[in-house]
């Protein structure tokens, strides 16, 4: 439930009414604004409408939250959610474009790839230490090893680092290690896991599930957001289709009907979205124009040799072509790279 309060309404008359919410066994939510104050109750529906909260004088509307999903809804909040870790920022008037190896390699490797991505634009560098794979015997990751040489780059770029958490057991490596957390398609309702980063703080990246429909990705950040944790970015990252021609099926529909649904930031993922190398420029094009807020892909010096998805990473040649052909986009968006 919204309760809009009057112009004049005062700070002690907000916090009576979130007291009483708060007495009822509900969850109260503060969330003033510049003209006047908003407040928020969470619970049971049938216990909000004994509390008649239009009842106080101060009240200027009270109106339910009609979606499952509540404190991600733009019901709740109308501006748009910046998501910051490091020096990076997500959302905003700035395009934010992540890249690095689908998976840390090397030293070498992760260095060399940081160091281009940086010089032509990007804000944060990402690469897996941990692995989901479909064969038990593909390359899983380095682990806790992969982790330190994501921290290295951070020390020595000043670039700031996204890798996924596969299970609530590596919640404390991971967290010692990288600025924001990535909760793979396959672990999107993983809901110990959702909790867990949720009641961590950290800066999470949540990819939608290889079959999930838009609510039940908007369900799953409402359980990390319940948790405490606000920090959330949103990532369309391709579902499964009945077509064959790609990895997957880039669903641009859901970056704009989230942007309308949500005032989380919601970036795309054109490589794993597509699988194919030389789609992922042109949809990279495509995420900009819809709204997207940023995106996320894959970059490999020597894509040949890579330990994982080398066929989707671009080179470090194709990546700098992305960020000039990204750019008129972008500012044609009005926002700056």
């Amino acid at each position: 439930m919204i309760i809009v309060l009057k112009p004049n309404a005062t700070q002690e008359q907000a916090q009576e009414i979130l007291n009483k919410i708060e007495a009822a066994g509900l969850k109260p939510l503060y969330m003033p604004g510049v003209e006047r104050i908003v407040l928020g109750a969470l619970g049971d529906e049938r216990i909000l409408q004994k509390l008649h909260l239009d009842g106080f004088p101060c009240v200027e509307t009270v109106k339910p939250i009609l979606t499952k999903y509540k404190m991600v809804s733009r019901e709740v909040q109308a501006h748009d959610t910046v998501v910051r870790f490091g020096n990076a920022s997500i959302g905003g008037d700035k395009f934010a474009v992540i890249a690095g190896p689908c998976s840390v390699e090397s030293e070498q490797q992760l260095l060399s790839v940081a160091e281009v991505v940086k010089q032509h634009g990007a804000v944060a560098l990402r690469g897996g230490a941990y692995k989901p794979r479909t064969s038990p015997y593909d390359f899983q990751g380095m682990g806790v090893e992969g982790l330190k040489l994501l921290k290295l780059a951070n020390e020595r770029l000043n670039l700031p680092t996204v890798s996924e958490v596969m299970e609530v057991g590596q919640m404390d490596d991971i967290c010692q290690y990288v600025d924001c957390l990535q909760i793979g398609a396959r672990n999107m309702q993983n809901y110990a896991l959702l909790k867990a980063v949720g009641e961590s703080g950290k800066p999470v990246l949540l990819k939608r599930g290889l079959s999930a429909t838009i609510e039940e990705l908007l369900l799953a950040a409402e359980y990390i957001y319940d948790a405490g944790n606000p920090n959330i970015v949103l990532c369309e990252r391709g579902i499964r289709t009945f077509e064959t021609a790609t990895r997957n099926t880039l669903d641009l529909n859901a970056v704009a009907y989230l942007k309308q649904r949500s005032h989380l930031p919601v970036v795309v993922d054109p490589s794993h979205g597509t699988g194919v190398r030389e789609l992922v420029i042109p949809l990279s094009r495509a995420a900009v124009a819809v709204g997207a807020d940023g995106i996320i892909v894959e970059s490999h010096l020597n894509p040949a040799e890579a330990l994982s998805d080398g066929h989707q990473a671009l080179t470090g040649g194709m990546f700098e072509q992305l960020m000039q052909e990204i750019k008129p986009f972008v500012e044609a968006a009005g926002r700056t790279l």
